[in-house]
């Protein structure tokens, strides 16, 4: 019972951090800010520039935390629910569940593409 909650815990806090380190990778503030600026772009109330790409890691940062917890909350959730009920058959895990429902989105975001094409 305790190996079970030190595994979800631990299991809660690598997706939490690995969330955080796939966004550090993939979003860069300080590029978008320079393209922003490049583009004569900008954002109502801030400064082009170093400003912009402060405002955006900031934003980045506490979009992040709330998507990172959702996440972790996903992953553990079958656990949860397996330790709470006892049932010990629960053939869907956390991981599984958000495969799942990505590639459902985007399966339907496949077909709206071809019929709204199909209307044309």
């Amino acid at each position: 019972m305790t190996n079970q909650w030190i595994y979800g815990s631990l299991y809660f806090l690598l997706v939490v951090v690995f969330t955080y380190f796939y966004t550090a990778i993939t979003f860069d503030p300080r590029s978008i800010s320079e393209n922003i600026q490049k583009q004569g772009g900008y954002i109502p109330g801030i400064r082009p520039g170093p400003s912009t790409s402060q405002f955006l890691g900031h934003l980045l940062n506490r979009i992040t935390l709330v998507g990172a917890v959702f996440l972790g909350l996903i992953a553990v959730l079958p656990s949860v629910v397996q330790g709470l009920t006892g049932i010990s058959a629960f053939a869907l895990g956390g991981t599984s569940l958000l495969i799942v429902v990505s590639v459902a989105l985007e399966v339907m975001k496949q077909i709206d593409s071809q019929l709204s094409m199909y209307e044309y």
